[in-house]
């Protein structure tokens, strides 16, 4: 039995509205993600705030899935800690360093900011290739990070 033209467009519009919607939730390729990892990765520091971080710094961390810790380099002290994440939320605990004494005061410095930086991060974005920025509560970018790969 076929259908007058106004029972078909009835059903066809929200048939149709159904699969714009499932294609535009999926993402249609276009490579948005509700929980984007950031695991794997080495993240050197390039900027602390709104201002860069000088050149020859070695601030760097990594974040471990499958441990659930988080390691790295102020720029003097190995430091290390665990970090939970849940889509863009990210916190990381109490972190634990080592006491070296940094022979370059602006570095010490850096690095102590770098740390009250990851102790304050509340929420994260990839901003780009290879560009991690970590967010405190009120949404202002604390840390800036690029992976080391590039």
């Amino acid at each position: 039995m076929r259908l007058p033209a106004r029972h078909r467009a009835r059903i066809a519009l929200p048939v149709f509205a159904t699969a714009l919607l499932a294609a535009a939730l999926a993402g249609c390729g276009s490579g948005i993600s509700l929980d984007e990892p950031i695991e794997g990765p080495v993240w050197r520091l390039v900027q602390l705030g709104d201002e860069p971080v000088p050149p020859g710094g070695e601030a760097q961390i990594q974040f471990d899935r499958n441990s659930g810790r988080v390691s790295g380099t102020g720029g003097c002290n190995r430091v290390s800690g665990s970090f939970t994440r849940s889509g863009i939320t990210l916190r990381i605990g109490q972190l634990a360093s080592t006491r070296m004494a940094c022979a370059d005061p602006v570095r010490g410095a850096n690095e102590a900011q770098f740390i009250s930086a990851l102790q304050t991060t509340a929420t994260y974005r990839l901003a780009g290739p290879g560009r991690l920025a970590l967010l405190d509560a009120s949404g202002r970018t604390v840390a800036t990070l690029n992976s080391a790969s590039r």
